[in-house]
């Protein structure tokens, strides 16, 4: 859990303290087909603090003068060299950060543990290769250790899931259809499912969705969606704004931005435009409007985006807006092939996509910015970091790096929202990433512009090392004003929509109407695009001072699973746990009743041919019914309630029609079997993955 006490309002936030390390995550079950399922309630095991990010924001007023003097973040480097250009990047709920690059890179600069070696007849540059392509880094001993990718997952994508799995999809030549996941264990190493995805997948998105499932959006010449895990829709779906985005010869709609908006439906923008989708119909609910210039924000135009933090939680409509800074402008990537590097655009694009006419506000930055990365602060600000001033994405095709971070204020006035940052000595340019940390300081690595790894004698050499940017928040000058959470120690039964209270301790005066509570997910850190990020701004009901600088802080969690999806939730989620258990169990009751059917079907006065009848049909409507219920309930679940439908259905339906008798046994095992099935129905347990 990470907290920290401030005035949202305030130039400058103090930030965040550790005080726990581990959670609880839930394998989310994926039977329902709706895109806003029921969500009246989450069980103890869908609830989990780590991985989120969870802060306290306070501040008295009187220090509203010392905050905004402090100083514009300061940066540290952790690491010279961790072997691996941090391609890709994805904090888990262990403080652990998972890194990789691509395979085909040739040696990496760190050695695989213990003599192993990756052994690819397929790979491109070495068919046994003894060097690492991924990492894990321990973000609180500062260390890390090689993990082993067996695939190339050059540009690929990926989310965390509900379970607090990496789930990541895709890649280059063997690595295209493949779906990858990493537990978060110390001795953990990739494991990979071949043939996971329908399509191959190289330069795609990833979302949770509200039921825990991840959409993986378009790709190198893919114009379409599918889902993974495949219980529900193993195939794709064909998406005709991809295809109407694809630039000839450039593309520019390559890792679109896909958020999911407070109504359930997907926001994909590639290009300079986007659509509102809805993913289960597979329709297109709203066109937008072309961002003024009509120069392109994708790759390899690449600018970035975000869904500002998302406020008013409890009104009946959520307003939901999306900023899109830089890019590059029409025809850089092919001036910039031929050796001419045009500057980078210096415009944000923001968007209320809630809004019946939505239309695009255009805002000026300070820096222009190709490639560069945006990354929600807990405070609710948005730090724009990385990236070039010109050219555009692609080998070699970036010049004049970006040195300096912006900070954009979203709710300040149009005009006063930029803040220029301190700068880095580490030029980031092509396949850097960012990450925010659990403990408020954003986490940059990687720049690797070449098709291998060049250390020396190049314009940008390939990056190895590992920084971090401390925004001025968590400047020593405000550590009287860090809390520590004494409460709640266990996240058994929060509830959607429901009050929580948390116990802190802090030391510095805290003004008490300035109290606010934010939600921040990690998200998955690639080619400029922060997949799955989201903030949920949730403010406080009532804060009680308890004596012994000890505070109570009153809030409402999130009524809807649109606002809290699946795995990228604060809360890691399964929004639909009451709805689709319900269903799971009227599926169940049904297969038990067409067992007990098709039972006294067999003792009917018929004739043999219309009995027999009878009990294959309802045997084959039993079996479907209890397929049904396994895609929501355990195998234990469904097969009890099963059974004691069955049991009692056929005991009851022998006493009315056939005059037989029941006895003592079985008024007691049907007492025990109700007994079993109401145990079993309030149980955590989940049906295993498919």
């Amino acid at each position: 859990m990470r907290v920290g006490f401030s005035n949202p309002t305030l130039l400058h936030e103090a930030f965040i303290n550790r005080t726990e390390q581990t959670a609880l995550y839930n394998t989310p079950q994926l039977s329902s087909k709706s895109k806003n399922p029921p969500q009246s309630n989450m069980s103890a095991a869908t609830f989990i603090f780590s991985i989120l990010l969870f802060q306290l924001l306070f501040a008295s007023q009187p220090c509203h003068r010392i905050l905004t003097s402090a100083a514009d973040g300061r940066w540290q480097l952790l690491q010279k060299s961790i072997g691996v250009s941090a391609m890709h990047m994805q904090l888990l709920r262990n403080d652990r950060v998972v890194m990789f690059d691509r395979t085909d890179f040739g040696p990496s600069k760190l050695p695989l543990p213990n003599g192993k070696c990756r052994n690819d007849p397929a790979d491109t540059a070495l068919k046994v290769d003894c060097t690492a392509h991924s990492v894990e880094y321990d973000v609180l001993t500062n260390k890390f250790r090689a993990l082993m990718v067996q695939t190339d997952v050059w540009c690929s994508s990926g989310a965390i899931m509900p379970n607090g799995n990496l789930v990541q999809s895709g890649g280059f030549n063997d690595g295209e259809r493949r779906v990858r996941v990493f537990s978060p264990c110390s001795t953990c190493d990739w494991q990979e499912i071949p043939n996971g995805l329908a399509a191959k997948r190289w330069y795609a998105s990833n979302h949770i969705l509200p039921d825990g499932r991840q959409i993986i959006v378009g790709g190198r010449r893919q114009f379409n969606y599918e889902f993974v895990p495949k219980n529900i829709a193993a195939n794709t779906f064909n998406l005709p704004f991809l295809s109407e985005t694809n630039d000839k010869g450039v593309e520019n709609n390559l890792y679109p931005f896909v958020f999911l908006n407070v109504d359930g439906n997907l926001f994909i923008f590639a290009n300079n435009r986007a659509i509102l989708l809805d993913y289960v119909k597979n329709e297109v609910v709203k066109t937008y409007p072309t961002i003024p210039g009509d120069d392109p924000r994708s790759y390899p135009s690449t600018g970035s985006a975000v869904l500002l933090p998302l406020k008013n939680l409890k009104a009946p409509a959520i307003q939901a807006e999306v900023l899109v800074c830089g890019g590059a402008p029409k025809g850089s990537y092919v001036q910039a092939l031929r050796g001419t590097f045009i500057g980078a655009l210096n415009t944000c694009a923001r968007i209320t996509i809630t809004d019946p006419k939505p239309q695009w506000v255009i805002e000026t930055m300070p820096l222009a910015r190709v490639m560069g990365d945006m990354i929600l602060l807990p405070n609710g600000n948005v730090l724009l970091i990385n990236g070039a001033g010109s050219g555009s994405a692609g080998w070699e095709l970036g010049r004049n790096p970006v040195l300096n971070p912006v900070l954009y204020r979203p709710d300040n006035k149009i005009g006063t929202r930029f803040e220029t940052q301190n700068p880095t000595t580490i030029p980031r340019m092509y396949h850097s990433t960012a990450a925010l940390l659990r403990d408020g300081r954003v986490l940059v690595g990687g720049s690797n512009p070449h098709a291998f790894y060049n250390l020396t004698g190049v314009l940008f050499p390939t990056e190895l090392s590992l920084e971090a940017f401390s925004p001025a928040y968590l400047d020593a000058n405000f550590n009287n004003l860090r809390p520590i959470i004494v409460a709640p120690k266990s996240t058994s039964g929060i509830k959607y929509g429901k009050k929580l209270t948390v116990q802190v301790v802090i030391t510095g005066k805290v003004a008490q109407n300035l109290v606010s509570v934010t939600m921040v997910a990690p998200a998955f850190n690639t080619h400029s695009f922060s997949m799955n990020q989201r903030l949920l701004v949730l403010g406080n009901d009532k804060v009680t001072a308890l004596g012994k600088s000890a505070f109570n802080i009153d809030v409402t969690t999130p009524r809807s699973a649109a606002s809290v999806p699946g795995g990228n939730s604060p809360f890691g989620a399964r929004p639909e746990t009451e709805g689709s258990r319900r269903k799971g169990y009227a599926w169940a009751i049904s297969a038990g009743l067409n067992a007990a059917f098709a039972a006294v079907s067999a003792k009917l006065f018929l004739p043999p041919l219309v009995r027999y009848g009878l009990v294959i049909i309802f045997n084959v409507i039993m079996w479907g019914c209890y397929v049904n219920s396994l895609k929501v309930l355990s195998s234990l679940q469904a097969t009890v309630t099963n059974f004691a439908t069955n049991f009692l259905t056929s005991g009851l339906a022998g006493f009315f029609l056939f005059e037989e008798l029941l006895s003592f046994k079985w008024f007691a095992g049907a007492l025990f079997i109700l007994i079993g099935v109401l145990i079993l129905s309030k149980s955590s347990l989940e049906r295993k993955e498919t």
